[in-house]
C-alpha cells in the first residue's frame, strides 16, 4: 500500500467515523449495526483504493458503501419485513448518495455527541460512548485510556446502549429550553476527558497524548457544529493553552517539570495563537462562562514572555470570577496560589488552611503539596516537610510522587 493511499485512510478514519455512524445510527435506530456497518466500509476501503484509487470525496465513499452494506444486513435479518418498513421513511431524506458531508450528516453528528452525553447515562459512560462512537477507539483502546479490563469496559458500553434503547433516549439535539443545561454536560464530558490525558490521575504517565488528542479533536467538531456558542469555543481554547506546554511539562526522565522552571522555547506557538484567537472569538460573544474564564486564565501564562512577567493579580481575579460561577474548593485552591505569587505566601498560606479546614479537599494531594510549598517558601521546612509526606502518600502517579519525593528532600535537606 502506498503511503499516499496510507495517509488518506489514516485521515479518512480521523475525521470520517463519527460522520458515518451517526448517518448510519439515524436510519436504523441501531447502534451496533450502524457501528459493524461503519468497520466493514472502512475494511472495504483498505481493499479497494489501494487497487483503484482514492475516491474524490472519501467521506462519500465511505458513507455511501456503510449505507449499502447496512440495507444489505437489514434486508437479510429475520425481521426484514418490519425492519424495512421502520427504516423506509428514514431511509430517503433526500440526501444524495454520493454527499457525505451535507448538512443533515453534521446534524447528525450533533445529535450523536447529545445522545452519547445524555445525562441519564452515568459520566464514565458518557465518555466511554462518546470515544467509542464519534472518535472509533476499540473497546481495548478504551479500556486502555481508563486502566479498567476490556470485559469491563465492554459490559460497560453494552449497559450504556442498553439504557439508550430501552429507556427510549432521543436522538437528536434537545429542544431549544434544553440547550445550555445539556451542552454543559456534553462539555464536561469532553474536559473530564482531556484532564484525564493532560494530567492522568493514576498509572506511570503523567500525560497520555492520545486522550488529549482525542478530546481536542471532538471538542473541534462540536465548535463546527455550533459555532455560534461561545463556551465549546472556550473549551477548545483552554485545551489548546494547555496542550501548548506538553513537551516541557516533562523531561526526559518523565519527571515533573514546574510551569516557572519550563523551557518556553519547547511550547506549541501555533497552539497558543489559535487559542487565543478562540478564546478572543468566544469572548466577543460577552457571554462569559467557565470554560472561557479558565482559557483566559491559561492565555496569562502561555503570553508571559517569562515566569517573572505573569499576571498573577489578573489570574487570582479570573479564579475569583470562575469561583462565583463555579463554587468549587479545587478553584479556590487554584485562586489561594496565584493570591500567593501576587501577594505573597502567607496570604496565599491563609487560604489553603481555611480550604484545609473545610475537609472539602480531604485527600486531594495537591492541597497538602500546595501547602507544603507556601510552608518551604516561607522557611518553616519541618512542616512544609510533614505536608509533603502527607502529598506523597496520597499522590496516584508516578511522575507526582517523584516530583514530591525530590521537594521533600530539598526540604530537608537531603537532595
Amino acid at each position: 500500500m502506498s503511503q499516499e493511499v496510507e495517509a488518506a485512510l489514516a485521515g479518512a478514519f480521523r475525521t470520517e467515523w463519527g460522520r458515518v455512524v451517526a448517518t448510519l445510527i439515524r436510519m436504523t435506530r441501531d447502534w451496533d449495526l450502524a457501528e459493524e456497518c461503519a468497520q466493514d466500509a472502512f475494511a472495504l476501503a483498505l481493499e479497494r483504493w489501494p487497487r483503484d484509487g482514492v475516491p474524490r470525496r472519501p467521506g462519500a465513499w465511505l458513507t455511501t458503501t456503510a449505507r449499502n452494506r447496512a440495507r444489505d444486513r437489514l434486508r437479510r435479518g429475520a425481521t426484514e419485513a418490519a425492519r424495512l418498513q421502520e427504516t423506509a421513511v428514514l431511509w430517503h431524506t433526500g440526501e444524495p448518495d454520493d454527499d457525505g458531508d451535507d448538512g443533515s450528516v453534521r446534524d447528525d453528528r450533533l445529535r450523536l455527541i447529545f445522545t452519547c452525553c445524555h445525562p441519564a447515562l452515568s459520566l464514565e459512560a458518557r465518555v466511554a460512548l462518546t470515544l467509542r462512537t464519534l472518535a472509533g477507539l476499540t473497546t481495548a483502546e478504551i479500556a486502555r485510556a481508563f486502566l479498567v479490563p476490556e470485559p469491563t469496559m465492554a459490559k460497560r458500553l453494552v449497559r450504556a446502549k442498553g439504557k439508550i434503547r430501552h429507556a427510549g433516549i432521543p436522538f437528536r439535539v434537545p429542544p431549544a429550553r434544553l440547550l445550555p443545561e445539556r451542552t454543559g454536560g456534553v462539555l464536561a464530558v469532553l474536559y473530564l476527558l482531556f484532564n484525564e490525558g493532560y494530567a492522568a490521575t493514576s498509572g506511570a504517565e503523567l500525560v497520555r497524548q492520545e486522550l488529549c488528542a482525542e478530546a481536542i479533536r471532538l471538542a473541534r467538531t462540536l465548535t463546527t457544529l455550533m459555532p455560534d456558542e461561545p463556551e465549546p469555543l472556550g473549551l477548545l481554547a483552554l485545551m489548546l493553552l494547555q496542550h501548548a506546554r506538553r513537551a516541557a511539562r516533562v523531561d526526559d526522565a518523565g519527571d515533573v517539570v514546574r510551569l516557572e522552571d519550563q523551557d518556553r522555547t519547547r511550547w506549541d506557538m501555533s497552539e497558543i495563537d489559535e487559542g487565543l484567537g478562540l478564546l478572543d472569538a468566544a469572548l466577543r460573544h460577552d457571554r462569559a462562562g467557565p470554560y472561557q474564564l479558565q482559557a483566559a486564565i491559561a492565555a496569562c501564562h502561555t503570553t508571559a514572555a517569562t515566569a517573572a512577567d505573569t499576571d498573577w493579580a489578573q489570574i487570582a481575579q479570573l479564579y475569583g470570577r470562575l469561583a462565583q460561577l463555579v463554587p468549587s474548593a479545587v478553584v479556590e485552591l487554584n485562586r489561594a496560589v496565584a493570591v500567593a505569587m501576587a501577594d505573597g505566601p502567607a496570604a496565599g498560606l491563609q487560604l489553603v488552611e481555611a480550604l484545609d479546614a473545610s475537609g472539602d479537599l480531604a485527600g486531594y494531594h495537591l492541597l497538602p503539596a500546595t501547602r507544603a510549598d507556601l510552608l518551604r517558601r516561607l522557611k518553616r521546612h519541618a512542616e512544609a516537610a510533614a505536608s509533603y509526606r502527607e502529598a506523597l502518600e496520597l499522590a496516584a502517579t508516578d511522575a507526582e510522587r517523584r516530583y514530591l519525593a525530590q521537594r521533600l528532600a530539598e526540604t530537608t535537606g537531603q537532595g
